[in-house]
């Protein structure tokens, strides 16, 4: 039978006729309603000719190719037994899902497929061993057919405070492989692939995406063949699993889409499929607004004491932050980074009452209170580790990485300790949230055992404590995939607070994840970690579209600067609504210029970022294009009032002055003349239908106060 899932404008055409194992015909577009003649002319028709001295049939590149199928690209399945072509022994489908199993002898592939309402195709692989012996599993990686048009690839390198940096080739036959060995992510995660016709951009041409939700070692890839076929694919880095009789190994889901209206498309898809499950009921009554956050990292570092935390707490509460959390230094005997991680208990000398009365004073100050902790690493200088060695992943004399080991959390005794540990904390205090950090690659082979012991331990947690929300930070934006956020409402992207490199990692990383998952803080005018020194209106402006927050020390802040963060939170909590449900839309990068948006669902109003990043080509800069409103409509456009922000200029546009009316096809077409701001200067921009009353304009024209 041919099977044709449908959904959004999505098709996905899959071939289980006869024995041999499943086929994609098509995935991308969707073709129509199709009869079963329908398909069975056009898997017809797309049989390919045989080429001189190749095998002597059409070559058919399944969704487990095999060396006996005539596939002689990189092995999908590498397993003991896969010798022959393996042969299809089941198949069924419900609505949108479809079940195949292609078999080896006693070895077992059951292949889950999922088309989604938003259009997301979701893909994964179990397999089994039912014979009497051992099975050694190299690769089972999940594979979906390319058509040659796509010639373009875009994936992401980094390191660490520069995640997610965009590199694109056009890579020619053979294998294009980004393979990961960190543990975790790693700041190079290539969390995405994405292949598409050439030049594709944010507005236009034909793209698609592929994301494996897994927060281990990983690989993805791209295979052009001299026979024609293109084949792009991804699964878990096994290190030669071994499956016993009656044993199976299921592997991370392949989150894959297609876009005819380029990389803004997989958003579109995307981010209402994971707010249809990131914030559904199973999230204690689902993802309520984002609170403003404070953490106390860049503020206090190992300074920890009521004395020197409480006016924090109240300037905090002055500025209109809503969730304080206590960072790094808070536990017993951590007055650096080299010492004391896996005693989780409250450091007497700095807490000599625990940490009660930093709680209420963070509660009568109307702020909920957070906690940092890394419950997966553990020092050498720790009562811990001096206690069980025998619980270190990596331990002496192994290389240490930030001063600090990791936990076995395979170890029953060791994932009880911090179960116990962290359970212990929660019941004691009146935590809302807590900052789960992961501060180092794991440096060890075979390490899905742990992640998975990870997911066991978050799930335990959130079973208990199902209103802690849970942030994960990896040494900042080192463990970011889906199936993470499965068990977490918060991503820290980067450690980095430089609001220039925030603009190009959050881009990035926003084509995933929904805006409302990312923090963003804005921290000293000097940049921690490049001493690049910044305008609060572009710090403002950076962390205004994500969840919002501050990464500072309030207290050493002038009346002038509070008062500034004063009105650009308030300007965030109006805007929130919008900014955490509407339609993420993004613009080229031209002449230096970063431009993003977010609309709203009927497409009457927006909030537009137009950012700076380096000097323009020219004298007078290239009007802005403003994308994704609705062409026939009429709106008024007004600059959100954020502060100062330096400008290269005798004068401004006029319309700055007093707000401009323009059709969205004209917002679109480009007319709207801006500043000559320097690098490192932002607009923001409030857009609303025309025919919507004005009450509240006043709040949001430049140099007003916003509160």
């Amino acid at each position: 039978m041919i099977h044709h899932l449908r959904a959004a404008g999505v098709g996905l055409i899959l071939d289980t006729r006869g024995a041999a194992a499943p086929a994609v015909l098509h995935w991308g577009r969707d073709l129509g309603p199709l009869t079963d003649a329908d398909l069975i002319e056009l898997a017809d028709a797309a049989v390919p000719a045989v080429a001189p001295s190749s095998v002597d049939a059409p070559l058919r590149v399944s969704v487990l190719p095999a060396l006996a199928d005539g596939w002689t690209g990189r092995p999908v399945l590498a397993a003991d037994g896969v010798r022959g072509p393996g042969t299809l022994t089941g198949s069924r489908r419900a609505e949108r899902e479809l079940r195949t199993t292609t078999s080896w002898g006693d070895l077992h592939v059951d292949t889950r497929w999922e088309l989604t309402d938003e259009g997301v195709l979701l893909v994964a692989h179990t397999v089994r061993n039912d014979g009497d012996a051992p099975v050694r599993l190299g690769a089972a990686d999940l594979a979906l057919p390319l058509p040659g048009r796509a010639r373009e690839l875009l994936d992401f390198h980094g390191r660490w405070a520069a995640e997610r940096r965009p590199q694109r080739q056009q890579p020619g036959v053979g294998v294009w492989l980004r393979e990961t060995r960190h543990g975790r992510g790693g700041h190079d995660d290539p969390f995405l692939l994405l292949a598409g016709v050439s030049g594709f951009g944010f507005r236009d041409g034909e793209v698609w995406a592929l994301h494996l939700a897994w927060s281990g070692d990983k690989r993805l890839w791209l295979e052009r063949s001299e026979l024609g076929a293109t084949v792009c694919a991804a699964g878990e880095v096994l290190d030669d699993l071994t499956l016993g009789p009656g044993e199976h190994y299921t592997s991370p889901t392949l989150v894959a889409a297609w876009s005819g209206a380029g990389i803004d498309g997989l958003s579109d898809r995307f981010h209402p499929w994971i707010r249809s499950w990131a914030g559904g009921p199973s999230r204690a009554g689902g993802l309520r607004p984002r609170p403003v956050t404070l953490n106390t990292w860049e503020a206090l570092y190992f300074d920890h004491s009521l004395e020197r935390v409480a006016p924090l707490v109240d300037r905090a509460a002055e500025v209109g932050v809503e969730r304080f959390v206590l960072d790094d230094g808070w536990f017993r005997g951590r007055t650096d980074d080299r010492r004391a991680l896996g005693d989780w208990e409250v450091d007497e000398t700095k807490w000599p009452e625990g940490l009660d009365p930093l709680i209420a004073r963070v509660h009568e100050a109307g702020m909920e209170f957070g906690l940092w902790i890394e419950p997966e690493m553990v020092s050498e200088d720790s009562d811990l580790a001096r206690a069980h060695p025998e619980w270190m992943l990596t331990a002496p004399p192994a290389v240490t990485w930030r001063w600090q080991h990791v936990l076995d959390l395979d170890h029953p005794d060791a994932w009880t300790y911090v179960y116990d540990r962290v359970d212990a904390l929660l019941r004691r205090y009146p935590i809302a949230a807590l900052k789960w950090d992961h501060n180092r690659d794991l440096l060890a082979p075979g390490t899905g055992r742990q992640v998975r012991a990870l997911y066991r331990l978050l799930d335990a947690l959130r079973a208990a404590h199902p209103a802690v929300e849970i942030e994960s930070c990896a040494s900042g934006g080192g463990r970011v995939d889906l199936e993470m956020l499965r068990r977490v409402e918060r991503f820290w992207p980067s450690d980095t607070n430089d609001p220039l490199e925030r603009q190009g990692i959050q881009r990035w990383t926003g084509i995933l994840i929904p805006p409302e998952h990312l923090g963003s803080h804005v921290g000293d005018a000097r940049a921690h970690t490049t001493g690049r020194v910044s305008d609060l209106s572009f710090r403002l402006a950076t962390a205004l579209f994500l969840h919002a927050g501050i990464e500072s020390d309030l207290t050493r802040l002038s009346d002038a600067e509070r008062d500034g963060l004063r009105r650009g939170i308030a300007v965030h909590r109006e805007l929130r609504p919008l900014l955490h449900s509407g339609r993420v839309v993004r613009a080229d990068l031209a002449d230096g210029v970063l431009v993003h948006g977010v609309v709203s669902a009927d497409g009457h109003e927006g909030v537009f970022s137009y950012a700076v990043l380096d000097r323009p080509g020219g004298a007078i800069v290239p009007p802005l294009a403003v994308p994704g409103l609705d062409p026939s409509l009429f709106y008024r456009v007004d600059v959100v009032g954020l502060g100062e922000t330096t400008a290269i200029q005798d004068a401004a546009p006029p319309w700055f002055a007093h707000g401009a009316r323009l059709s969205g096809a004209a917002l679109a077409e480009g007319v709207l003349a801006m500043p000559l701001l320097a690098p490192g200067g932002a607009v923001v921009l409030r857009v609303r239908h025309a025919a919507l009353p004005r009450e509240s304009d006043v709040a949001w024209t430049q140099g007003k106060d916003a509160s």
